[in-house]
């Protein structure tokens, strides 16, 4: 199916969807009071990886899960303006990220889009390590609030979620 065909059959769910719309009630303030970063790898299912349901968090995410500028004032706006006060940070194993090179990627993208960059994409070697330095990151923004702030790795291959701060 091409990409006309996948936006067709996006629009076709939509209809379904609205037909058994319930979530009407719910608020932008998340009813956990929980703010989670996280990877945009398709193979996440935060909700149900931990047991949430829309309405209960706020989901934040970027390639690799992680604190960057954006992500940092998505967190404010959801502790300023929507009331979080816990954070999670959550990697996961075989992200795309890890051990990859930048050089290589910003080649990729001259040869396919004609237009050098020398913008970074946050590659790491060490998961557990990039997960500790997100959540330092994060503990010493002065601009977010002094909450409880955690670091978890996803396995992606047993779905278990794995503390590593």
């Amino acid at each position: 199916m091409g990409p006309e065909g996948e936006f067709e059959r996006i629009l076709e769910q939509n209809v379904r969807f609205v037909e058994a719309f319930d979530r009407s009630a719910l608020t932008a303030a998340p009813l956990t009071g929980l703010a989670i970063l996280t990877c945009m790898d398709a193979r996440i299912d935060v909700e149900d990886a931990l047991g949430m349901r829309v309405g209960d968090a706020h989901i934040i995410r970027n390639a690799a899960g992680l604190a960057t500028e954006d992500a940092i004032r998505s967190l404010i706006v959801s502790q300023q303006l929507l009331g979080t006060r816990e954070i999670l940070v959550i990697a996961h194993t075989k992200c795309g990220l890890l051990d990859a090179d930048e050089d290589d990627l910003r080649e990729r993208i001259e040869l396919s889009t004609g237009t050098a960059t020398k913008m970074g994409f946050g590659s790491f070697t060490d998961l557990d390590a990039m997960v500790r330095e997100q959540v330092e990151l994060l503990r010493e923004e002065p601009t977010i609030l002094d909450v409880p702030i955690r670091g978890l790795v996803y396995e992606v291959e047993t779905g278990r979620l794995r503390q590593v701060v």
